[in-house]
C-alpha cells in the first residue's frame, strides 16, 4: 500500500492553505479542482505574487519551525523495555532502588572535565530574532539547570555594536552579553557555554575573541544542521544593516548596494533583504588545521556539529573527530530548525533522525572495534520529552552521551516569558490563574529554587528562565522514572537492549531487536531448553 509521507502546497508554516481541504491530490498537493478566479491561498498561488518569500516559514522572527513530513521509521516505532529483576548502578533493594536515586549526571571531554546535571543541552541557536529575544531565559535557565547551551552562528556579524579591526572582531555587545548571562548564573561548575562558528564567524575571528576576551573554554566547528544543507539565514528590514552585512562578506539578496535595488526598497516594492551564509568546503587538511588553531588559541575543548548529510559525510565527521580528538560530536537529523530554513528543504532534504543515528552507532562501533578513540556523541532531531531522550540515548549506547534539543526548550522559555508579561499587565489568563497569580504559585519549581538561590537572587530570575528550568525539572523526573523501570540507575548503564523495535522495518534500520525476538536466549534458559 502506497502512503504519502509529505504534506505539500499548504502549511501553517508558510501561511498557506488549500481551497478544498478534503479533496487534495496527494502528489502535488493541489486542489482536485483548481478554479480560475481563486485568489491563491495555497503555496503555488501565494508564490505567484510573493515569489521567493514563500520559500521560508512565516512570520519570520516570531516562530520556530520543524518539518511536517512523516518518516518511514521514527522514534515512536520503538518502545522502552522494563524489567522486574535486579538493578544496575545501585543495590537491588526495593528501599534503595527508587527512581529519585537515579543519577542523571554526565561527564565527557578528553579529560572528562565537562559535567552536566542532565543528559541534554541546547545546540547552536544563533542570530535569529527568536533566539535573541529569548536568550535571557535560555541562558539563565540552562545555567541554573547545569546543562549546556551553544551560541550559534552569525551572532557577531549581526551585532550592530560589534567593533572590527582589520576584518577581525575586537569587541562585541551581543556575544559578550550572551556569554555573561550564562556564566553569571552557572553553579558548581556544571554545564558549559559553547561558541559555534561557521565560515563567516571564522573569518571574523569570533572564536579566538570568545576564548581570549570572554573566557570561553568550549568552541564548536559547524558542518551544518538537520534543517538544511545551506548556510544560516535571516531577514533584514533595514537597508543600512543589509549594506553592512554585505560589506562583511555575507550573501545578501537582493544586492543592497545596487542603486536600482535601493530605489525599489525605498519605494516599498519589497520590505526585506535575505542574509545567507556560505556553504562549507570540508577537507581533512583544513579541519585539522582549524582544530590546531583553536587549541593554540587556548580552547580547552573543541566540538563538531554536523547535520543530516549523506552517510559518507557522517563517516568523515566520525573519523575526523576520532583522528583529531574532538571532545563532542553532535549529529542532527533531518526535519528540525529554529530559524529561517527553507520550508521545502526542511521537509525533503537529508537523512531522518533514526536512520542517521543508527548509522552513527554503526560508525562509532567500527572505531571502538579497532581500539580507536571514540569521542562523546550527541544526537539531535525533534527530541522534546523524556521518553524520546531515553530512546535516543539507548539507540546510540554506549557512545551517545547527550541529546540536543532546541525547539522544545525555546517553547518552554517563551511560555515562561509570556506568563511573566501577563503577570506584569495583571492579565493572567484563566488557564494559568487557577494555579495562582505570582511566580511562586504558578511555577512549581519556584519554592525549591528560591530556597537554593536565596530571596534576592531568585527575584532576579526572569520568568523565561523559570519556564525552561521547570520544563527541565519535568524531563529529569520523567527520565528517572523510565530509567528506574529499566533498572538503570546511572547514565552509563543505558544500553541498546533497553528499547525494542515495534516493526521489522524499524529493527532492520536500527539494528535494535524486534520486540517478538527480544530476550530469546533468556527465555529459553528460563524454560530450561
Amino acid at each position: 500500500m502506497s502512503v504519502t509521507l509529505s504534506k505539500v502546497n499548504a502549511s501553517a508554516a508558510t501561511l498557506t492553505k488549500n481551497r478544498t481541504t478534503d479533496s487534495v491530490v496527494p502528489a502535488s498537493g493541489m486542489c482536485v479542482t483548481c478554479v480560475d478566479g481563486c485568489i491563491g491561498m495555497c503555496e503555488i498561488g501565494k508564490s505567484a505574487y510573493r515569489g521567493h518569500e514563500v520559500i521560508y516559514p512565516q512570520p519570520f522572527g516570531m516562530v520556530t519551525t520543524a518539518a511536517e513530513k512523516s518518516y518511514p521509521v521514527d522514534y515512536s516505532h520503538f518502545n522502552i523495555m522494563g524489567t522486574a529483576v535486579g538493578a544496575h548502578g545501585i543495590e537491588a533493594d526495593s528501599d534503595k532502588a527508587i527512581f529519585p536515586a537515579v543519577n542523571l549526571e554526565v561527564t565527557f571531554g578528553h579529560d572528562n572535565g565537562i559535567k552536566y546535571r542532565c543528559p541534554w543541552f541546547i545546540p547552536g541557536i544563533g542570530s535569529t530574532n527568536i533566539a535573541k529575544n529569548n536568550w535571557e531565559g535560555l541562558a539563565i535557565g540552562s545555567a541554573l539547570a547545569g546543562t549546556g547551551l551553544t551560541i550559534g552562528e552569525n551572532v557577531v556579524g549581526m551585532d550592530p555594536e560589534a567593533v572590527m579591526k582589520n576584518g577581525r572582531v575586537v569587541d562585541t555587545a551581543d556575544l559578550k552579553t550572551r556569554v555573561r548571562l550564562y556564566k553569571d548564573h552557572q553553579r558548581d561548575g556544571y554545564g558549559a557555554i559553547v561558541v559555534q562558528a561557521n565560515i563567516e564567524d571564522t573569518r571574523l575571528g569570533v572564536q579566538e575573541y570568545a576564548i581570549e576576551k570572554l573566557g570561553v573554554e568550549c568552541v564548536e566547528l559547524k558542518w551544518g544542521q538537520g534543517a538544511k544543507d545551506i548556510g544560516g539565514e535571516v531577514k533584514i528590514r533595514d537597508l543600512a544593516k543589509a549594506q553592512v552585512l554585505h560589506k562583511l562578506g555575507y550573501v545578501v539578496l537582493p544586492d543592497p548596494t545596487d542603486p536600482h535595488v535601493i530605489k525599489a526598497f525605498e519605494r516599498g516594492a519589497f520590505k526585506e533583504f535575505e542574509r545567507h551564509s556560505r556553504v562549507g568546503m570540508v577537507t581533512e587538511e583544513s579541519f585539522a588545521e582549524r582544530v590546531d588553531q583553536l587549541r593554540r588559541a587556548g580552547a580547552k575543548y573543541v566540538f563538531l556539529k554536523t547535520g543530516a548529510y549523506r552517510p559518507a559525510d557522517l563517516a568523515r565527521a566520525v573519523v575526523f573527530s576520532s583522528r583529531y580528538k574532538i571532545d563532542l560530536l553532535t549529529v542532527d537529523g533531518a526535519g528540525g530548525g529554529t530559524g529561517m530554513s527553507p520550508w521545502r528543504m526542511m521537509n525533503e532534504w537529508g537523512v531522518p533522525p533514526v536512520h542517521l543515528h543508527s548509522l552513527l552507532h554503526q560508525y562509532g562501533k567500527r572505531l571502538a572495534d579497532k581500539g580507536q578513540y571514540v569521542p562523546a556523541f550527541a544526537v539531535a532531531g525533534g527530541f522534546s520529552f523524556e521518553d524520546q531522550i531515553f530512546k535516543g540515548l539507548a539507540m546510540g549506547a554506549p557512545f551517545v552521551k547527550l541529546v540536543g534539543m532546541a525547539r522544545a526548550p525555546i517553547a518552554a522559555a517563551m511560555v515562561g516569558k509570556t506568563i511573566g508579561r501577563t503577570m506584569d499587565d495583571n492579565q493572567i489568563p484563566v488557564y494559568i490563574e487557577r494555579f495562582g497569580n505570582s511566580k511562586d504559585e504558578i511555577f512549581v519549581t519556584a519554592a525549591h529554587l528560591r530556597h537554593e538561590l536565596g530571596d534576592g537572587a531568585f527575584e532576579k530570575v526572569p520568568t523565561g528562565a523559570l519556564g525552561l528550568y521547570t520544563y527541565y525539572e519535568r524531563l529529569a523526573q520523567g527520565l528517572r522514572q523510565l530509567m528506574a523501570g529499566s533498572r538503570k540507575f546511572a547514565m552509563e548503564y543505558i544500553s541498546r537492549d533497553d528499547i525494542a523495535a515495534l516493526t521489522q522495518e524499524a529493527a532492520k534500520v536500527s539494528g535494535i531487536s524486534y520486540v517478538l525476538e527480544l530476550d530469546q536466549g533468556k527465555v529459553d534458559r528460563i524454560f530450561g531448553n
